[in-house]
């Protein structure tokens, strides 16, 4: 049963990675989040914090039901998909899934008069970058339908708050990492495709390698550089980004990242530090449009809404996700053995 003193905030994809690690920071903070999932790419042990209610953004009739009986004060969007190479494959996925998507989404909430939004954006908006770090008035320049998918939405956005008074906070994520401290949620997709948690699924013994794409960039270790910030860090932003909001602050966007960059080989190896085991690598071709190094500038973030990452180091970051890998997979023995 809902207390009715708690300010509720409908999460779209809440019980995907980024939006559960969302969830758990709301409830610290007084709110009670309402998830609205699908469940293609989400969990349901995810959700441990708020009612869980299964539905499509692209279903108006689904989604009035629910903004009907909850009432949400704001809604926090994460439901699309982002897988970048499948993009390029199914572009018409990613633009009905993510654009259309997200317009069915955002009349609901007019319907319902709800006029607060924090917009799960991300760096691919940028493209490959003219220089790093990258501030939030670098140009946008996307080099896939991923990347544009969310650009559109950005556009969209500015446009629904000059006409319709809804508002929006659109945060541009770099390489969102790491598990919540406490080991309650982690990094589970499937397919997985991140460095982190494909290297430590190889220094467990459950993959034999990891694949590098390409060892020749103008790095000082030949492999790419990036921005990895901790995904409790990304939650935190979003709770802020939501008192702004309530605090009448107009629509804008901020970079999400550490404003350093670490390696692929550096990740790497912080993975053998902590683990303690090898991990087993090969060396692939480059991926096309990929650039040596992707640094975000979140000076922006840091001045105006007062957040600062609490976990910018790599081995924390890394020390978090493999104690969340090592408890989900003692989990998923004892289960399996019962």
């Amino acid at each position: 049963m809902l207390t009715q003193s708690l300010k509720r905030i409908l999460v779209t994809g809440g019980a995907g990675y980024i939006g559960s690690h969302a969830c758990k920071a709301l409830a610290l903070a007084g709110y009670t989040p309402v998830v609205f999932d699908s469940l293609v790419y989400g969990h349901r042990w995810a959700v441990k914090w708020g009612p869980l209610r299964e539905g499509d953004i692209l279903d108006a009739e689904r989604l009035d039901a629910v903004l009907a009986e909850y009432r949400p004060d704001a809604v926090m969007h994460f439901a699309a998909y982002c897988y970048v190479g499948e993009s390029v494959r199914e572009p018409a996925k990613y633009y009905h899934n993510n654009v259309v998507g997200t317009l069915s989404l955002l009349d609901a909430m007019r319907r319902h008069g709800i006029d607060k939004l924090i917009f799960s954006s991300t760096c691919a908006t940028y493209g490959v970058p003219n220089h790093v770090p990258i501030a939030e008035d670098h140009p946008q320049q996307p080099v896939n339908p991923y990347g544009a998918s969310k650009l559109m939405i950005e556009r969209i956005l500015f446009d629904y708050e000059t006409a319709y008074g809804l508002r929006s906070v659109m945060l541009r994520y770099f390489n969102a990492a790491g598990a919540d401290p406490g080991s309650e949620i982690g990094e589970d997709h499937d397919p997985e495709t991140h460095l982190i948690p494909l290297a430590l699924q190889a220094a467990s013994g459950i993959l034999p390698n990891i694949t590098v794409h390409g060892n020749d960039y103008d790095t000082p270790d030949g492999t790419c550089i990036r921005d990895y910030i901790h995904v409790a860090d990304l939650a935190d932003a979003h709770v802020r980004a939501l008192a702004a909001l309530e605090q009448g602050a107009p629509t804008t966007a901020f970079n999400l990242g550490n404003g350093q960059g670490f390696s692929v080989q550096e990740v790497i190896d912080a993975i053998q530090r902590i683990t303690g085991h090898s991990v087993r690598v090969e060396i692939g071709p480059r991926r096309p449009g990929d650039p040596p190094i992707l640094v975000g500038d979140a000076a922006r973030i840091r001045s105006e809404l007062g957040w600062a990452p609490r976990f910018p180091q790599l081995d924390t970051i890394v020390e978090t996700a493999w104690r969340w890998h090592s408890s989900r997979r003692r989990s998923l023995c004892l289960n399996h053995t019962d």
